[in-house]
C-alpha cells in the first residue's frame, strides 16, 4: 500500500490515516459474525410491512430484499400513485417504497451476470379491480403502463430505483427466466393478456434472450401444452442444455441448435402454474459429481380437458406426489417420498445445510382467482397449510420428510406468496393476495405482513471463517479459509464435516424461485495442533452451467451449522463468455496431532478461549498504532 500525503500533514494525521486504512483492511477480511438470536427456532416471527403485497421477491444485497406487486390500490403512495414495489431491510426491518410505473402483474425475473436484476413482462395497464385501462400509456386512476422490462442495480444506500429498458419484441404475461452460462437470460413463454389459463388466441409459445439475440424462437413444447403452458419450469443443466417442463410434457432444449429432445411425460400431476407444485434443483456436490436432479412436489392432477372455470376448483384435492428426474443421465422420472398431505403453491427453499424447506400453499384447489359462485372470496384455493415441512435428501427413503417440532404461522400464504433465503440462514416470507385488487376483508385478504422463519440451526453459535473471497472464478487457484477452535465447536475433528456452499437464492414468484441453486465447492483441510484448522477450497468448477455468473451467497457449514452468508460475484461480473481455468490440486486432508498436554476445549470454554485470542490480537494492534504515533 502506498499513501500519498501533503508536506503539511502531521504525524498524528498520518497515524490516523494508517489506522483508518488498517481498519479498512480488517473490515474487508472480517469474518461473518453472529446473527441476533431468534425468540424461537423452527418458528415464524413478524418482521415488518411489505408496502406492496409480495407477489415477487428476491434478495438483492446482504441486507435488502426487493418486493414487487401488481398494479393495485395499495395504501402507500409514491409519485402520485400507489406503490407497487418496495425495498425491505433485514437489519432494520424497515421498508422503503419504490416507484414502478409498469404493471408487473405476474412478471418473471432473474439476475444478469453483471449483478443487475431484470423484471420482465406483466399485464396490460389496468384500472380499479384489475379491469383494462382505457389506454396503455398511463392515465387515471393508477397511471400505470403496459408491462414491459425493468432493471435494478441493488444497493444498500436507499437510493437505487427501477428503470425501464427497451421492451421485448412480444408481450409476455407469466414468462419464465433463467440465467445462462454467459450471464445473459433466456425469457420463455407467457401469453398476451393473461387469465387463469392460456388459450390458442393469446399464447406466446416462444423464447428470446436478454440482451437480445434477435426475434423470438418457436418452442414446440410450449405450442403443444395448452392450456397449462404458462410459467414453464426451466433449469440450466451442467450439460449446458435447458430442462423445460410444461403441462404434462418435458424436454431438453439445446438453445444453440434450437432443438428440443422429449423426455418422459410428467407423472401423477401437473406441476406448472396454476397447479403450482413446489420445485427445486437439488444441491450440486462433489459427491454427486455435480449432476443435477430436479424435484417436484404437489400440484394437481387435473386433466387437460378439465382446465376451465366452470366447476368447483377450490375443493379439488391437491396432489401429494413427489417425483425426481436427473435429466443429463436419464429421461425418466422416479417416485420419491410423497408429501404427508397434498399441497398446491408450496415453495421449496434450499437451505445452506443441504435440506429443503417447504412452506406456504393450500391443501385444495389451485393458484389463481376469479368471480364465480364457488370461489372462496375470489380464491381458487382453500384450506391453507400453516405449518412448514423439511426435506432431507440424505435421509433414508420413506423418512425424508419431517413435520414434527415446527410451529405454525398464523398467516395463510395462498396465491401470490413468496419466500427466499436470507444470508443469516433464515427465510423471508411475504405475500398472499388471491384478489383482483386490494381487499383486506376477503376470506384470504391482501397480505402485507412479512415473516421470517428460523430453521433449527439458527440460534447455534455460527462459524466465523476468515479469508473468504469476494469473487469466485471458474477453475484456478484454490483459496484458504481459516477456522478457529471455537468455529469447530471445540473439536478439531469437526473440520471433517466442513462444507463450502455457494447459493443463488433466485427470483421468487408463483411457487418458483427462478434460478435458485446450491453448489458445494471441492475442499480439503488441515487440522492444526492448536485445535484450529484451514480449509483449502477450490474455485467453482470450470463449467459456468453448474453455477451461472452473477451474485451468490457463500457459506461455510460446520457440523450442519452455516456461517452467515456473504455475497460474492461468480465469474467476471460481466455478461460475456466466462474464462475457464485449470483446477489447482488441493493438499491432502490431514489433522496434525495435538501438542503434548493440550486439551480439546468444549462447551462455553471455547468462547472464552476465542475471546482471549481476540484480546491478545487487539493489544498487539493498539501497540502498533501507538508506535506509529510516537514515531
Amino acid at each position: 500500500m502506498l499513501l500519498l500525503t501533503s508536506s503539511k500533514q502531521t504525524v498524528s494525521e498520518l497515524a490516523l490515516c494508517l489506522l483508518c486504512a488498517a481498519g479498512y483492511v480488517l473490515a474487508a477480511r472480517n469474518a461473518p459474525g453472529q446473527p441476533k438470536q431468534a425468540v424461537k427456532i423452527n418458528a415464524f416471527e413478524l418482521v415488518g410491512n411489505s408496502i406492496g403485497s409480495g407477489q415477487q421477491a428476491f434478495l438483492g444485497t446482504e441486507d435488502k430484499v426487493y418486493i414487487i406487486d401488481k398494479t393495485e390500490n395499495n395504501p402507500t403512495q409514491i409519485n402520485g400513485h400507489p406503490a407497487w414495489a418496495a425495498e425491505w431491510s433485514a437489519s432494520s426491518k424497515q421498508t422503503r417504497p419504490m416507484d414502478v410505473t409498469t404493471n408487473s402483474f405476474c412478471a418473471g425475473g432473474s439476475v444478469l451476470g453483471n449483478g443487475t436484476w431484470l423484471n420482465v413482462g406483466g399485464n396490460q395497464a389496468v384500472t380499479y379491480g384489475g379491469d383494462p385501462a382505457p389506454g396503455q400509456l398511463g392515465g387515471a386512476p393508477y397511471n400505470d403502463l403496459d408491462g414491459g422490462q425493468s432493471m435494478l442495480n441493488p444497493c444498500d444506500g436507499g437510493d437505487c430505483n427501477w428503470f425501464l429498458v427497451a421492451p421485448m419484441t412480444t408481450r409476455r404475461w407469466y414468462p419464465t427466466l433463467e440465467t445462462l452460462q454467459d450471464g445473459s437470460v433466456i425469457i420463455a413463454g407467457g401469453c398476451t393478456y393473461g387469465g387463469y389459463i392460456s388459450d390458442a388466441a393469446q399464447t406466446n409459445p416462444t423464447y428470446e434472450f436478454f440482451p437480445s439475440r434477435g426475434q423470438p424462437i418457436l418452442s414446440p413444447i410450449l405450442q403443444t401444452t395448452l392450456p397449462t403452458n404458462l410459467y414453464p419450469l426451466i433449469w440450466l443443466l451442467p450439460s449446458g442444455k435447458l430442462f423445460v417442463q410444461s403441462g404434462w410434457k418435458t424436454v431438453l432444449l439445446d438453445v444453440d441448435q434450437n432443438k428440443e429432445t422429449p423426455l418422459q411425460d410428467m407423472p401423477d400431476a401437473v406441476r406448472v402454474y396454476p397447479a403450482s407444485a413446489g420445485n427445486t434443483m437439488l444441491p450440486l456436490t462433489p459427491d454427486n459429481n455435480y449432476t443435477a436432479s430436479i424435484m417436484f412436489c404437489g400440484g394437481s392432477n387435473i386433466r387437460t380437458e378439465q382446465w376451465s372455470q366452470n366447476w368447483d376448483i377450490p375443493h379439488w384435492p391437491a396432489s401429494s406426489s413427489c417425483v425426481q428426474i436427473t435429466p443429463d443421465q436419464s429421461p425418466n422420472y422416479v417416485e420419491v417420498d410423497a408429501l404427508p398431505e397434498g399441497r398446491t403453491m408450496g415453495n421449496l427453499i434450499l437451505l445452506p445445510d443441504g435440506r429443503v424447506l417447504c412452506l406456504n400453499g393450500a391443501k385444495t384447489g389451485t393458484a389463481g382467482y376469479g368471480n364465480t359462485s364457488f370461489t372462496i372470496g375470489q380464491s381458487y384455493a382453500d384450506q391453507p397449510h400453516l405449518t412448514p415441512l423439511m426435506y432431507d435428501p440424505k435421509a433414508p427413503a420413506t423418512k425424508r420428510w419431517s413435520l414434527y417440532g415446527f410451529s405454525s404461522s398464523t398467516i395463510p400464504r395462498m396465491y401470490h406468496s413468496t419466500a427466499t433465503l436470507l444470508p443469516d440462514g433464515s427465510v423471508f416470507v411475504a405475500g398472499s393476495n388471491p384478489n383482483s385488487d386490494v381487499n383486506t376483508t376477503a376470506p384470504y385478504p391482501t397480505e402485507y405482513r412479512i415473516e421470517r422463519f428460523y430453521p433449527s440451526y439458527y440460534n447455534q453459535r455460527r462459524p466465523e471463517p476468515q479469508g473468504l473471497p469476494n469473487q469466485l472464478s471458474y477453475g484456478g487457484s484454490y483459496f484458504n479459509v481459516s477456522l478457529t477452535l471455537a468455529d469447530l465447536f471445540g473439536n478439531v475433528d469437526s473440520i471433517q464435516t466442513a462444507k463450502v456452499i455457494v447459493m443463488r437464492t433466485g427470483f421468487s414468484t408463483h411457487t418458483m424461485n427462478m434460478g435458485m441453486r446450491s453448489v458445494q465447492l471441492q475442499s480439503s483441510f488441515t487440522g492444526n495442533g492448536d485445535g484450529s484448522a484451514v480449509l483449502h477450497v477450490n474455485q467453482l468448477p470450470p463449467n459456468a452451467a453448474i453455477m451461472p455468473p452473477g451474485p451468490a451467497l457463500l457459506f461455510v457449514v460446520i457440523n450442519g451449522v452455516p456461517s452467515v452468508g456473504i455475497q460474492v460475484m461468480c465469474g467476471s461480473g460481466k455478461i460475456e463468455k466466462q474464462s475457464m481455468m485449470p483446477v489447482q490440486d488441493l493438499p491432502t486432508s490431514n489433522i496434525i496431532p495435538q501438542q503434548a498436554g493440550q486439551k480439546q476445549i468444549s462447551g462455553t470454554n471455547f468462547l472464552v478461549h476465542s475471546a482471549r485470542n481476540w484480546l491478545v490480537f487487539m493489544m498487539k494492534y493498539i501497540g502498533a498504532v501507538s508506535a506509529i504515533l510516537l514515531f
